[in-house]
Order: C-alpha cells, then structure tokens, then sequence
C-alpha cells in the first residue's frame, strides 16, 4: 500500500514524499531510520479522499479547544501541552492535525497559522481568534471564550436539527406513500379501467392518464432530478458563485426566510462579540463578521459599515444607522453601548435574545410543517380515491 509522509528533518526543515509499505507502523519505522519526525502519514486512497479535511466535526473542535485551554491555564508550555493532546487523543484527523501544529511550532512559525492552513475545518473567526490570543499572550482566556462561543452554536444547531427530525421523517414517509401509490397502485387500477373498455369521467381519466405516465417515465424522472441535485451539491461546493445564489435563493423562501435571518443576526452578534472582546480592531472584526454570517444582505450592510462608514470617520452608531438590513432594536443598542464603552456585552445579549427567538421560530414553523404535510398528503390520497371510487358507483349504478 502506498503512503503519504510529511516530516521534519532535524533543522527544522518539512520534507514530503511517498512510500510502498505494508502499514503504517512501517512508514513510521523508515521515518525513524533516516531521523525524521513525523508530521502527517496518510495512505494514497485517503489522501485522495480528503479525509483528514471532512472528519473534524464541531465536537472534536471543542474538545480540542477546550483541553488545550485547560493545559495552558494550569501553566503547561505549549508544546508540552500539543504533545500531551497528541497522546491522549485517539481520532486519527485530530492526531494529523496536531502533528501538523506540533511542526509548525517546531519551526518557529506562529500557533494559528497551523490552523490557517485547514479552512474548510476552521473557519476565520476561529482562526482570528487564536492569532489574536497568540499575539496578545492570552491564547488561554480566548481559548476559553472559543469554547464557550463553539459550544453554544453546536447546542444551536442540535436544537435545530432536533426539531426538524419529526418532520423530516414525515416528509419521507408521506413522500413513500406517494410514491408506492403513484408508480405502483395507480398504473394498476387505471389499466383495469382503460383497457376494459369502460368509460371513465374526465376527472378520473386526468388521475389514471397521470399515474400511467409516471409507471412509465417515473424512475427517469426521480433520476434527473437527483442528478440535479448532486450536481447542485458538487457545484455549490467549487462554484462560489453558485453558492452565493442558493444562499440568495434560500434566505427569500417564504416561511424560513424569517428563521435564517435570525440565525445570520445571532451569528453576526456572537461573532463581533468575541472578536472586540479579544482586542481585534473594529473594521477588521466586521471584516471577519461580514465572511461569517452567511448571509448576502447583513454581509453587505456590514462590509459597508467598515469599508463606507468607520473608514471614512462615521461612528459604529451611525455606520448602522445608515443599513436598513440591521433591525432598529440592534442598531440603537450598538450605538448607546458605544457611548457606554460596553459593545461585547450588548452583542453577547443580543446574542443570547436571537438564541431564544431562533429556537421559538423553529418551533413555530416545525408546528405549522406537520399539519401541512398531512394536509398535503391526505388530499393526494383522496384525489387518488375519488378517481377510482367514481367510476365503480357509476358501474354499480347501471346495473
């Protein structure tokens, strides 16, 4: 089997290249031979794959995070502190990961910029973060605030998630019986109807034409419109622009239009937050904000906040005021806790206001989903009755 190896040589220097062994107890022994130290050992398929990138979930973030700020607290050096935490943890991304910060640090190159080289796993607040603790010889108090701020939007996201779970399984068992009924029971019966020779009303005739057409051409259709969205999937991932048209597409859907913007002002206000609480320079914190929101319209006012407003010596309160994206309630609060020198403590309750009503909107749209979907439902099936009831009463009536 084929590795990839990435190590250090005894100056420092990182030296890569691949290797045909049984395992990786071997690459690791040809590494200890020729006195080098292992960063990264991946085989060629996972290499390939991309694992080490899609499987450091939100938890490990955490974890980490929360660890290495405990091992700092206590007054462990910060090598020390990587190589505990490389013997500890068992995830093989997380040990990739670490061997990686565990070089860099050899090297003499700053701790974030280890991080900085895996955006796809850690995002630029994240990163700005650590950099800015690093700089200021605080990295364990903001290595503690991350931890918080990571901890409070996975408990915002299992909320979500949670209550989506019932109606995303009604969805897929309504979309089951719909689909048992209209490839399968209505080609069926409308066969029975049509080639019998007996005559049908226009209604029913509509519904068999209907379920005729989807026994035929169903799995073609099914089959495009997947294709269709794993191509919507592949593109969204490479395309940025793509990505910035779903986003526009989702954030005017009716119904969860309200529930994005919520989430994009919680994330906005927990985001600026922390950068301000962690020294980083007001026009770079919106800057890194405007990137975190995820969503084009509070991007957009928040860039010009920075870019039209505080760089051409406007107040943060009246850069706001001059966005309609902002509601009232937050731009008359940023610009009183400006005045009162206290903006991360009013962006940390804003903060705190949007998680309440983020969990409280989702709960109103998950409760009108589900009759929804049952309505829907009930009617397809009761349309499907109709079409076959109809033409029995008339035949039981002619005889």
């Amino acid at each position: 089997m084929k590795f990839r190896y990435i190590a250090s040589q005894a100056d420092g220097r990182v030296v890569e290249g691949d290797i045909d062994v049984q395992n990786v107890q071997d690459v690791l022994s040809f590494l200890a031979k020729n006195n080098l130290k292992p960063v990264s050992v991946k085989s060629s398929e996972e290499e390939k794959g991309g694992l080490f990138k899609g499987s450091i979930t939100i938890t490990d973030e955490i974890f980490l995070t929360k660890y290495l700020a405990l091992m700092l607290r206590i007054g462990t050096g910060l090598l020390e502190a990587i190589n505990i935490l490389i013997a500890d943890f068992k995830k093989p991304a997380i040990r990739d990961l670490l061997f990686e910060v565990r070089a860099t640090l050899e090297q003499g190159q700053p701790f974030y910029s280890a991080f900085a080289k895996h955006p796809k796993v850690f995002d630029a607040v994240y990163i700005n973060l650590v950099r800015a603790g690093e700089e200021s010889g605080n990295l364990d108090k903001i290595l503690t605030d991350l931890t918080e701020s990571l901890s409070k939007k996975k408990d915002l996201q299992d909320t979500v998630r949670g209550a989506l779970i019932y109606p995303i399984i009604l969805f897929i068992g309504s979309f089951g019986i719909l689909f048992f009924l209209v490839m399968f029971a209505l080609p069926k019966v409308a066969n029975v109807f049509m080639e019998g020779g007996f005559k049908t009303p226009p209604f029913s005739q509509v519904v068999f034409t209907v379920g005729l057409f989807f026994n035929n051409y169903g799995f073609y259709i099914i089959g495009f419109f997947g294709l269709l969205v794993v191509t919507a999937i592949i593109l969204r991932a490479r395309v940025p622009l793509f990505r910035k048209f779903l986003s526009n597409v989702f954030v005017n859907l009716p119904l969860i239009s309200g529930v994005l913007k919520k989430m994009a002002l919680q994330r906005f206000a927990s985001t600026l937050a922390a950068l301000i609480k962690a020294g980083m320079p007001l026009t770079r914190a919106l800057d890194i904000t405007a990137d975190a929101v995820a969503h084009a319209e509070l991007r957009d006012a928040l860039i010009n906040i920075s870019k039209e407003g505080l760089a051409k010596g406007l107040t943060i309160g009246e850069a706001f005021r001059r966005e309609s994206a902002f509601p009232s309630t937050i731009t008359n609060l940023v610009a009183i806790s400006e005045k009162a020198g206290h903006l991360d403590e009013v962006l940390t309750t804003v903060s705190e206001f949007y998680t309440k009503e983020i969990d409280a909107s989702v709960k109103e749209l998950v409760s009108f989903l589900e009759p929804a979907l049952l309505v829907f439902i009930g009617a397809i099936v009761a349309v499907i009755a109709l079409a076959i009831i109809v033409p029995i009463y008339q035949l039981t009536t002619q005889f």
